[in-house]
């Protein structure tokens, strides 16, 4: 019998580490641009870590908040390249993750956190380079008893999560690649930066053209007064 709520799935399909390591130097503005803006983690998830990027494939935890024990499993199942990304329910009662779980998973090659509840000792991962987002901070440690379930599809921020995604993290937030669009969105992005590019080269030589900005608001009906065009 199924025990929907407390179980282990295995990881049956994750980008391709290849293909992983193409968005090494890909921004999460771009990769939203390229999935219209509703597939990026929105801003109540931060970087608790010291600098760094996060890249890798999701390995999904729902848990009941506050508990970790099933985290505690997706990080002895990981592999290497791996992201443990956990919906803990945005709970901030008590913690989700620390540093000797971070220890534990960089010594496994596991790239990162991507936590919808809370984390503690935030001064070992400010310390570090590990890559760790989190909703916020408590000192209150976690229980270890269940229910759990791992490799399922699940939501941080609003955002679905399916295992094997790809996971990207900077400075500016979290964005989500669904598995099966990972080679459409990376030729998207790299035509993007091409243009932006050719924009900035634009600016800085002052051919730069402006007139979209007029002809948009034309086109919703704003009101433009001449003088106005003329500022």
């Amino acid at each position: 019998m199924t025990n929907i709520g407390f179980r282990i799935l295995p990881m049956t399909r994750k980008v391709e580490r290849s293909l992983v390591e193409q968005y090494r130097n890909v921004v999460t503005p771009h990769i939203s641009d390229n999935l219209n803006r509703i597939h990026a983690i929105g801003g109540n998830l931060r970087p608790y870590h010291g600098d760094g990027r996060l890249l890798g494939t999701a390995v999904t935890v729902k848990t009941r908040p506050g508990d970790n024990l099933l985290v505690h499993k997706a990080i002895d199942m990981a592999e290497a390249g791996d992201v443990i990304v956990v919906d803990a329910g945005g709970d901030l009662t008590n913690s989700i993750a620390g540093e000797i779980m971070m220890q534990i998973s960089k010594k496994k090659g596991i790239t990162g956190f991507v936590i919808d509840g809370a984390i503690r000792d935030i001064g070992a991962f400010k310390r570090d380079n590990f890559p760790v987002y989190a909703k916020g901070v408590t000192h209150r440690g976690p229980y270890k008893d269940g229910p759990g379930e791992i490799n399922v599809p699940i939501v941080v921020d609003g955002i679905v999560v399916h295992p094997g995604d790809l996971i990207v993290g900077d400075e500016d937030g979290l964005a989500v690649v669904p598995y099966e669009f990972a080679e459409e969105v990376l030729q998207k992005v790299k035509a993007q930066e091409i243009r932006e590019q050719e924009i900035l080269e634009s600016i800085e030589n002052g051919t730069v053209d402006r007139s979209w900005v007029d002809e948009t608001l034309k086109q919703k009906g704003c009101e433009l007064h001449d003088l106005a065009k003329q500022v």
